[in-house]
């Protein structure tokens, strides 16, 4: 249940906030948001702006990629909601920029990295939350399996 509820979730405000980054800000316009600086940008590419003009292929790579994460949560042993919700926001992530690349050819960006050197939307932000909460799954999933050993061998 954490899983659907967390790809729903990620996928509307996507899409939603993508929709009033289409309606009410310009492309290449700046405004500031409570602290944030957003610049429409319409990204035809993937990561960092490259490859421009696969914006369907990296949709089919994106179709793929959830259906690999249906099949790993049917066919492998569940680890937890930590990992449930963290597979939720990476499909989340990745069909909310598929269905721009379909749709529209492009992803809509909008989120200015503090950096400055990256301009993002809720679906990118959803996959690197995704990745963060897959690899602290991955080590609680880790520790809790050598503290279990350890107390079977305590045992035996």
């Amino acid at each position: 249940m954490p899983f659907y509820l967390t790809w729903i979730l990620v996928l509307i405000a996507d899409q939603l906030t993508k929709l009033i980054v289409r309606l009410h800000l310009p492309e290449g316009e700046t405004v500031f948001f409570w602290g944030l600086e957003l610049t429409h940008y319409e990204n035809a590419g993937m990561a960092f702006s490259l490859f421009q003009g696969y914006a369907r292929l990296f949709a089919a790579v994106a179709v793929i990629f959830v259906i690999g994460i249906l099949y790993f949560r049917k066919h492998e042993p569940k680890r937890g909601a930590l990992v449930d919700v963290a597979l939720g926001f990476l499909a989340g992530g990745a069909i909310g920029n598929a269905i721009d690349r379909i749709v529209f050819g492009r992803v809509t960006d909008f989120l200015v990295s503090p950096s400055g050197k990256g301009i993002l939307n809720l679906a990118d932000q959803a996959i690197n939350v995704g990745i963060v909460l897959l690899a602290m799954g991955g080590v609680i999933h880790y520790v809790a399996g050598k503290a279990r050993a350890r107390a079977r061998q305590g045992k035996g």
